[in-house]
């Protein structure tokens, strides 16, 4: 049986290097190629896909959603997730949202035939590197040690789940009597300790945390 693979990455020199590097196996076929989330649930749709190499981090609609989307219509549909970051959140992110791969782009070209086939044999795919993150952040939440939750202190804890409620600097220090710098400031340490880069993602660390009402 061939594999019918769609292609999503917004550099057309990568997704022109895996096309090549997936047809030279014959039992796999490149049916399609997206830059974009949006474009990669339309093409699922249409060319129905065994599966999908999704670039995590796109414009508009990222990796996450697209897999989200893609796996809610068509459950049968693998995805593997191609990124350039090798951080928690972006791996948990994206295997929460439906994907049972995830390569390193640095690791794409000698791994990826290995990921589709083991994908579709219901298995997880993990770049040896993402592999040792994973079982690290596991071993560490059992044992209590230095997981996100525990790095953080009472008052990072509070300062993160307004922030994922969706208050600004300023309504926060209202809201904690404190001064708007005190929260940046604040702000700032959580976001070091997290190994967050975004104000945008640390409201996504909030909310798959559980630390807010509001809904991803």
């Amino acid at each position: 049986m061939t594999l019918r693979v769609l292609l999503v990455d917004d550099h057309e020199i990568m997704r022109q290097g895996l096309r090549l590097l997936l047809e030279k196996n014959s039992d796999m076929e490149v049916v399609g190629e997206a830059n974009d989330g949006l474009k990669a649930i339309e093409l699922a749709k249409e060319l129905e896909p065994d599966v999908v190499v999704m670039d995590v981090n796109m414009p508009g609609v990222d990796g996450a959603d697209a897999t989200r989307r893609i796996v809610s219509s068509r459950p049968d549909t693998r995805i593997v997730a191609l990124s350039m970051h090798s951080k928690k959140g972006f791996i948990i992110e994206m295997l929460k949202a439906g994907a049972s791969g995830y390569v390193l782009k640095e690791n794409a070209f000698p791994e990826l035939v290995n990921a589709i086939t083991t994908v579709m044999g219901n298995e997880i795919y993990l770049s040896s590197k993402i592999t040792r993150i994973v079982v690290d952040d596991y071993v560490q939440d059992r044992v209590g040690g230095d997981s996100s939750k525990n790095m953080l202190t009472d008052r990072e804890s509070e300062v993160l789940k307004l922030v994922g409620d969706g208050n600004s600097s300023k309504e926060i220090a209202l809201q904690l009597d404190l001064s708007v710098k005190t929260i940046d400031a604040c702000r700032r340490r959580i976001m070091s300790k997290l190994d967050i880069d975004s104000v945008a993602e640390l409201v996504k660390y909030a909310i798959r945390e559980g630390l807010t009402s509001l809904e991803a």
